[in-house]
C-alpha cells in the first residue's frame, strides 16, 4: 500500500499481460474464441464510450435512468456507514449518483486493473467528496484480494457492479464469480448489480449492430490490438464484425468472420482460418427476472428489490445474503 495525492492504493499488482497465452488457447479451440478483457485499451475504451451514446445502444442510459428515478428509495436501503465497493471502476460516474445519496459513508473502494486510471479516478472522487475516504484497490477482481478497512465503523459492504457486466460470463461461471465476491467480501456482503433484460430481438440487434459501425470498429480493434502488442499479422480487410442474438441460450453473440481461407501468424504461430470460419469476441447474456433470481440463489444471494424502466428493457437488483 502506497500514497498517491493523498489516496491509499491497496495494489495486488495484477498479471496484465496474462491474456497472451489465453489468446494462444483460445485460437487453437474448434470455435476460436479470444477474451473479452482484450476489447478495453485505450482506443478500444475510448470507442466503448462512443457506444454508450449511440442512439441504439440502450444499456447505459437506461441503467442510469433507472438509478436517477429510484435512488431515493436506493439509498434508503443501503443506509448508513455502509462500504461501497465497485467492481471496474473506470471513472466511477453512475458510482456518484450514489456518492451524492449517501452522505454517510464508511468509505468508497473503487477496485480496477489499470492502476493509473484508478488512481486518477480515485483523485477525483476523494476532490469531489472531501469528507469521505477512498480506498482504491489495483487488482483483477476475479482474483483474491482483501478489502481494506475505513477508519470508520462499517454497517455493511455493498457491492456496486453496473452496466450488466455479469452478462460478459456464461452462467456457470456467473455464479461462480458472484460466490468468489461472496467469499472476499465476507458475511456483511450485499450486492447491487446492473443486468440486461431479455426483450424484442430487434431492439437487440440493433444496439450491437449500430448504423455508424462503431460496434463493428470496437469489436475490430482486439486485431489490431493483437498485431501491436503480439506481433500478429491479422489482414483487418479480411475479417468482418457480426453480433446476432441466439435466442435459445438466451445470449448477444459477436465474432469476427474470416471472409476467406487464410493463414495468421500469432506470436510465431500459424492460425488457418477458414471462409466464413469465426472468432468468439463476446457474449452478453440477458435475462428474465426469474432466471436472474434462480442463478443468484446459486451463489448464495437472493433478490431482495428490483427496479426496471417502464419498457422492462434493464434492471438494477439488490441482492442479500442467503445462509449457506
Amino acid at each position: 500500500m502506497y500514497l498517491f495525492k493523498n489516496i491509499k492504493l491497496s495494489d495486488y499488482k495484477p498479471d496484465t499481460d496474462g491474456w497472451r497465452q489465453e489468446v494462444i488457447n483460445g485460437l487453437q479451440t474448434p470455435q476460436k474464441t479470444l477474451p473479452v478483457k482484450l476489447f478495453y485499451d485505450e482506443v478500444g475504451s475510448q470507442l466503448f464510450d462512443e457506444i454508450t451514446e449511440l442512439p441504439e445502444y440502450y444499456p447505459t442510459r437506461v441503467e442510469q435512468l433507472i438509478l436517477d428515478e429510484n435512488i431515493a428509495e436506493i439509498a434508503a436501503i443501503l443506509g448508513s456507514n455502509c462500504l461501497l465497493i465497485e467492481l471496474g471502476s473506470g471513472s466511477s460516474q453512475k458510482t456518484r449518483t450514489l456518492l451524492d445519496y449517501l452522505p454517510q459513508l464508511a468509505g468508497f473502494v473503487p477496485i480496477d486493473i489499470s492502476k493509473e486510471h484508478l488512481l486518477q479516478s480515485a483523485a477525483d472522487v476523494a476532490a469531489d467528496y472531501p469528507h469521505l475516504e477512498v480506498l482504491p484497490v489495483c487488482a483483477d477482481y476475479e482474483t483474491s484480494f482483501e478489502i481494506p478497512a475505513p477508519v470508520q465503523p462499517v454497517s455493511r459492504r455493498i457491492v456496486y457492479y453496473p452496466g450488466s457486466t455479469i452478462g460478459n460470463f456464461h452462467p456457470a461461471e456467473a455464479v461462480a464469480f458472484l460466490r468468489h465476491i461472496r467469499t472476499v467480501c465476507g458475511d456483511q456482503c450485499e450486492l447491487l448489480i446492473g443486468v440486461d433484460l431479455k426483450k424484442d430481438r430487434g431492439i437487440l440487434h440493433r444496439a450491437y449492430n449500430d448504423a455508424a459501425g462503431v460496434t463493428a470498429v470496437f469489436n475490430l480493434n482486439i486485431l489490431t490490438r493483437l498485431n501491436r502488442e503480439m506481433g500478429a499479422e491479422f489482414d483487418l480487410e479480411t475479417f468482418a464484425h457480426r453480433a446476432f442474438y441466439n435466442e435459445a441460450a438466451g445470449r448477444i453473440e459477436m465474432h469476427l468472420v474470416s471472409q476467406c481461407d487464410q493463414n495468421v501468424r500469432v506470436n510465431g504461430r500459424v492460425v488457418p482460418f477458414a471462409a466464413g470460419e469465426t472468432v468468439w469476441t463476446e457474449s452478453s447474456y440477458k435475462y428474465s427476472l426469474p432466471e436472474f433470481a434462480a442463478l443468484a440463489a446459486q451463489a448464495g444471494f437472493q433478490v431482495a428489490s428490483v427496479w426496471t424502466d417502464d419498457d422492462q428493457l434493464f434492471s438494477l437488483q439488490y441482492l442479500t445474503r442467503t445462509q449457506q
